[in-house]
């Protein structure tokens, strides 16, 4: 047989071979960096076989799939470590992630201390250097296997595959066994580098309802050094989450009382959301062509069954009362759009009169699962800007364009165009009775945004499964400081609902039609944004967002007076300022105005108030000099106005 290697070169062997001998055969160093083989397209373990004619590629832990087999061997490392220092806990399943790997335990919690015990331990078994054997089992034997090692979820896994599977299990050194598809390295002795980062609680299998296990994350790299930089990036990471930093800048609080997934915004939070809720709204009323409507925020159940999202999707609705024993059954909205269409409905409307852009700052409110609540991304009430477009079949390429414009433009203005992916959201073929409409309703729906996307020369990915039940979406995805992706921004094509609400227009012949509907929003869920916009720009927000813009500091109390003065002027011009009136060194003051992230600190004393001017001190470009008071106002409503985002200095930092 020929093997045929990435660079081209071939080895020819009369015999199979597996990949590790392969490797050998090329050279020792490789064989002992190798850590997985890419064997013609797929990723296989170094213990496969070759048998015919095929495309090699040894990974090692440079290459993303080495390092996933890298990790998953460290997993592995991990548990058998558990299993040593707490015999008891049984093992549920232990993955590589995206940066690093995780494993289920159940057992008591993990403190930090038992995470630097184990990491100890792991260190012991990685320097015994134990080698990793695979073997196959029938399903039958695979769970007695587990079942004799008293691993109850293991047995699950198994009893789950179908009778005919052959089962693989990685034995490592002489005690621990785990059930396992594999890659793994050839021992244990290659992990060089990893670190035991942090534990949780997780359920098993991600259900509420099942068990509650104890997960433990962790890293590995292929050098002490990428480990550090790695480390380090954490380390910013947990200054830019928005979880710990908006509650530590006052930003919004939660309380238990009140109810988890229901954040209160405080007052530095308001003020940040307001002005991008007056912005959007000026924008989509004076711009975008908008008409705003403001509905209810529960309806009676009759509604969600006319438009289909009592079928599809009550469960994450919060419902009020009972339809055995209630007369009237209400549920809190989780969308606005079948209120909005109720708003057309109330006159006729002639062709001529289409597009119809209705939008609305909705309150929402959905029944999400308590394992998902995290800060202000998930919750289970937020506000969101909105929109609803009526259009005729003839306008939906246009229309389409447009809502993608104007989600570009706002988080251009934002600074957040570079940090989003797009995605094209589909219907999943195989589970039919989630949606609405036929297959040649699906393609049809699905190609208009296609080609939109490929028109704008948007890159995007597809995804099946993740439509609306009545159409397709563009998704606009960002991700956490953690690397957990969101939707931030959704613009659907809906063709069919219409139906279910009677809803029409006169066309040129005289004729009723149905109309076409496009569900967007322009910016997105706010809280959501204003967790994003934290983590962003580490709570340094451009000075348009800023709930403080301006702190006005008086060299001593003898000039509170002229600090006072010039406060009052700021705020005649629309800037959020305050005066530091305690009796503290300028020194101390000007420290905690820089700790405080504002983006301008006026000095004022002697000679300023004498010449009617200030002192400057910006994040952006450090001591600006003294300036009329007229011209820093000027310059700062001038920044305020273009929402202009300025870069930080150094050493403002």
């Amino acid at each position: 047989m020929i093997i045929t290697l990435k660079d081209g070169s071939q080895r020819e062997y009369t015999e199979p071979k597996s990949i590790i001998d392969i490797a050998f055969d090329i050279s020792e160093g490789l064989a002992r960096a190798a850590c997985a083989g890419e064997l013609d397209g797929r990723t296989v373990d170094l213990r496969t076989v070759v048998e015919k004619d095929s495309s090699l590629n040894i990974l090692t832990a440079r290459d993303p799939e080495g390092l996933s087999a890298m990790r998953h061997t460290c997993s592995h490392v991990l548990a058998e470590a558990v299993k040593r220092m707490r015999p008891q806990a049984k093992l549920t399943i232990g993955p590589s992630i995206e940066n690093g790997f995780y494993y289920d335990f159940d057992t008591e919690p993990f403190t930090r201390e038992d995470l630097d015990n184990l990491e100890k331990e792991m260190k012991k078994i990685i320097k015994e250097g134990q080698k990793l054997e695979k073997f196959t089992l029938t399903r039958e034997a695979a769970i007695r296997l587990m079942e004799e090692r008293d691993e109850p979820y293991k047995v699950e896994l198994i009893q789950e595959l179908p009778e005919n599977e052959e089962i693989s299990f990685y034995r490592q050194g002489g005690d621990f066994t785990d059930l396992c598809a594999g890659p793994h390295l050839m021992s244990t002795k290659p992990i060089k580098a990893f670190k035991l980062i942090s534990s949780s609680m997780a359920y098993w299998r991600g259900d509420s309802s099942k068990a509650q296990l104890q997960r433990i994350y962790g890293t590995a790299f292929a050098s002490k050094e990428e480990l550090n930089a790695y480390l380090e990036h954490l380390e910013d990471i947990k200054k830019r989450d928005h979880n710990k930093l908006g509650r530590e800048m006052r930003l919004f609080t939660t309380v238990d009382v009140i109810g988890q997934g229901l954040p209160l915004l405080m007052p530095n939070g308001v003020k940040i959301v307001q002005r991008l809720q007056r912005w959007v709204e000026d924008l989509e009323d004076n711009e975008w062509g908008y008409i705003r409507t403001k509905t209810p925020l529960m309806a009676k159940s009759d509604l969600y069954k006319i438009s289909g999202h009592w079928d599809h999707y009550k469960d994450g609705m919060f419902v009020l009362g009972d339809e055995e024993t209630d007369k009237e059954v209400f549920a809190l909205r989780p969308m606005t759009c079948p209120f909005q269409y109720y708003v057309y409905k109330n006159d006729q409307h002639s062709y001529r009169e289409l597009p119809l852009r209705y939008s609305e700052t909705s309150t929402l409110f959905r029944n999400e699962d308590s394992g998902e609540m995290h800060g202000l991304t998930r919750v289970r009430q937020f506000t969101i800007s909105e929109g609803h477009l009526i259009i005729r079949p003839d306008q939906v390429e246009e229309e389409l364009a447009g809502c993608l414009d104007l989600a570009v433009h706002c988080l251009t203005t934002l600074g957040l165009q570079d940090d989003v992916t797009y995605r094209l959201s589909k219907w999943d073929p195989d589970n039919r009775e989630k949606y609405l409409g036929d297959e040649e309703y699906w393609e049809k729906t699905q190609g208009k945004i296609r080609d939109l996307l490929v028109e704008k020369n948007v890159p995007f990915t597809e995804a099946d499964g993740e439509a609306a039940f009545y159409g397709p979406k563009i998704d606009i995805q960002a991700k956490n400081v953690y690397g957990k992706e969101d939707t931030m921004i959704t613009i659907q094509l809906d063709c069919a609902i219409a139906e279910n609400f009677d809803m029409y227009f006169i066309d040129q012949n005289g004729d009723k039609v149905r109309p076409y509907v496009i569900h967007r929003t322009s910016m997105g869920c706010y809280e959501r944004t204003l967790a994003w916009l934290i983590e962003k720009y580490a709570g340094k927000f451009p000075t348009w967002l800023c709930p403080e813009q301006v702190r006005v500091l008086p060299i001593s109390d003898k000039y509170e007076s002229y600090a006072g003065e010039v406060a009052k002027e700021l705020k005649k011009n629309g800037v959020f300022c305050s005066v530091d009136n305690r009796s503290e060194k300028i020194g101390y003051k000007i420290r905690e105005t820089r700790l405080d992230k504002i983006p301008y600190m006026l000095v004022v004393g002697q000679q300023e108030e004498a010449d009617k001017a200030v002192s400057v001190r910006s994040r952006f470009a450090g001591d600006e000099g003294v300036k009329p008071l007229g011209e820093f106002i000027e310059q700062i409503c001038r920044e305020i106005r273009t929402k202009e985002i300025r870069v930080e200095v150094e050493g403002e930092k």
